[in-house]
C-alpha cells in the first residue's frame, strides 16, 4: 500500500516522475513540471489528470490545433495516435496512466 501526497513532490528537472504502479502492461507515474513537454504521439491511449495547478493542453485535431485549459481535477484523454503537448502554467503536478514505455 502507498499513500501519496502530489503537493509534497517536486522533480529535479521538468517532468521528472514518481512510478506508484504498473497494472497490467501501463504505468501510473505522478509527474512534476513547470515546463512544457514536446509535441508526441502515443502508441497507446493516455489519460492525463491534473492534480495541481493548471496546465494548457495543445492537441491537433483534423489539421487544427487546439488549446484546452486544464485546471486541478480535470482529465484529459488521448487515444492512440492523438498529437497533443501539456504547456503548464507555472508548476504543475500530474497523474500519467499510459501504455507502459510510451513516450
Amino acid at each position: 500500500m502507498k499513500r501519496i501526497d502530489p503537493k509534497t513532490f517536486t522533480g529535479i528537472r521538468a517532468w521528472d516522475a514518481l512510478d506508484i504502479a504498473r497494472i497490467e502492461g501501463a504505468t501510473v507515474r505522478l509527474h512534476w513540471t513547470d515546463r512544457p513537454y514536446k509535441w508526441h504521439v502515443n502508441d497507446g491511449a493516455e489519460v492525463f489528470v491534473v492534480l495541481d495547478g493548471a496546465v494548457d493542453m495543445h492537441y491537433r485535431e483534423a489539421g487544427a490545433e487546439r488549446v484546452v485549459r486544464l485546471d486541478a481535477g480535470h482529465i484529459f484523454y488521448a487515444g492512440t495516435g492523438d498529437e497533443h503537448v501539456a504547456h503548464p502554467r507555472g508548476a504543475a503536478r500530474i497523474l500519467v496512466v499510459e501504455k507502459e514505455g510510451s513516450v
